[in-house]
């Protein structure tokens, strides 16, 4: 299998930087797979999970992921991202309450904006939530 280099950047590290043999991201439209070789091309990142496969071990690593972008070119994955967060980095408790903070939001009458902040705050609780769940 061909492997290729991948560098994952969040708002405040640097998550992975090295070969990979494949890499599974959230999209807008479902999950995508990275694999060597692919297509030069630009591409929106959502809140969820992301995996990808390191070349020196071959096991999967997860992540909880924010919104951002990935960037594939020449053999070469850029992904920056808000967060990212380990499944054992998450505080479970934290994220429920984040969960329902936004759930509570959403009830109540706001404006377009305010609902789309509620709406992002609630897909990232949850996708931290499942990161957590999945350990």
């Amino acid at each position: 299998m061909k492997r290729f280099f991948m560098k994952g950047l969040a708002s405040d590290k640097t998550f992975y930087s090295g070969y990979c043999l494949k890499v599974i991201l959230p999209a807008t439209d479902g999950q995508k797979e990275i694999l060597g070789g692919h297509e030069n091309m630009v591409m929106a990142v959502t809140e969820g999970i992301l995996k990808y496969q390191a070349e020196e071990d071959g096991e999967w690593t997860e992540l909880a992921v924010g919104s951002g972008f990935a960037q594939i070119i020449n053999n070469r994955v850029t992904i920056l991202v808000d967060t990212a967060e380990r499944p054992e980095e998450i505080d479970v408790r934290r994220a429920e309450e984040a969960k329902e903070r936004a759930q509570e939001q959403l009830r109540q009458k706001q404006s377009i904006q305010e609902y789309h902040i509620s709406r992002a705050a609630l897909a990232r609780a949850m996708s931290r939530l499942k990161a957590a769940n999945r350990r």
